[in-house]
């Protein structure tokens, strides 16, 4: 009985240790969240750097600058655009992936990097999602199926049907086997039962000049690089490979009304390195979604054939479960298609 006093001094100073961590880890945690925000308020204090990994003069990239220029606007400190382009997209998000979490590095990244790489690429460098903060689903870039006007059909079902009369006949232009056209081109021939050969062209420019010559009867390329030569007649556009109309073709169906569930459009989301304290993401992703509100912003993405999110989509956890979903549908598209990561 002797040792119960003691037992119970033990005890008590032990709730009372319990107790005092405690206070101290919300304390500490308070302070985190309120330095956190007293960051965000005061951010940004010197210019903020955008990563885009293509080239300068490239689609992405004034579609990039358009933003930029309006951020900067909104910001009041430099939103400057930084070509990284290499190595499949791996080499600019590596840089966002490897920089400091302040705030000042960002990545306006492509579909390809963000799902394509993760089961087309062995030893990714860089993790989508552990090694990124989304910030914003920015704008869609939607593919379409063109043929030469010679082709005798001017519906999907009609060249679905040209195909199955005539097996292997027909062959189709893509920028590559394992890309996003590509990997279009396959899914169709798989889905649709056709058996279009797949001509990769490295120089997507060469695999379009070659539709519009004959040379080859179909191609899949994206609708900035062709919109003009469709509206020229050079082209002609049967359907869009993405589960809504595009704004810069609105007249032409979907592949998804033929075939049910087929989406395989890029895209391009706004990233930070992973740890960005998250009031600066949400004020960045607030800034985009009021950037876009913008008429010239706009104009000037219909024209390039890109597809702005409405603003209300904007927003870091819209982000974050589009690009889950997105790299949902590409792990069982490339099972679906026997395709392994080189």
């Amino acid at each position: 009985m002797a040792g119960h006093p003691h037992a119970a001094a033990a005890a008590h100073r032990s709730r009372c240790e319990v107790m005092a961590t405690k206070l101290l880890t919300f304390i500490v945690g308070a302070f985190l969240l309120s330095a956190a925000a007293a960051e965000a308020q005061d951010w940004p204090q010197r210019p903020i750097v955008m990563v885009v990994s293509q080239s300068a003069g490239a689609s992405p990239d004034i579609m990039a600058r358009l933003l930029a220029n309006t951020l900067t606007e909104q910001l009041g400190q430099g939103v400057v655009v930084e070509n990284k382009p290499g190595g499949g997209n791996v080499i600019g998000a590596n840089a966002v992936a490897r920089s400091s979490p302040d705030g000042y590095t960002f990545f306006f990244a492509t579909s390809a990097a963000l799902v394509g790489n993760p089961y087309l690429m062995k030893n990714l460098t860089y993790d989508p999602v552990k090694d990124f903060e989304p910030v914003a689903l920015v704008t869609r870039s939607h593919q379409v199926m063109v043929v030469h006007p010679g082709v005798a059909a001017k519906t999907l079902a009609e060249l679905i049907a040209l195909d199955r009369a005539s097996p292997g006949k027909l062959s189709i232009a893509v920028d590559g086997p394992r890309n996003l056209a590509g990997v279009t081109a396959r899914a169709f021939n798989k889905r649709a039962d056709t058996q279009f050969v797949l001509v990769p062209y490295p120089n997507i420019n060469n695999g379009v000049q070659d539709t519009m010559a004959g040379r080859t009867e179909v191609g899949v390329f994206s609708i900035s690089v062709v919109e003009s030569l469709i509206r020229d007649g050079a082209l002609r556009a049967i359907a869009v490979a993405a589960n809504k109309k595009s704004a810069a073709l609105p007249d032409v169906p979907l592949i998804s009304e033929t075939l049910p569930g087929f989406d395989l459009g890029g895209w391009f989301m706004l990233m930070a390195p992973a740890g960005t304290p998250k009031p600066i993401v949400d004020k960045m992703s607030a800034a985009i979604a009021k950037a876009i509100r913008d008429p010239k912003i706009a104009e000037i993405a219909s024209k390039l054939g890109f597809d702005l999110e409405g603003p209300e989509d904007v927003n870091p956890p819209r982000a974050a479960a589009y690009l889950k979903e997105q790299l949902a549908l590409w792990q069982q598209l490339t099972a679906e298609l026997g395709i392994e990561a080189q």
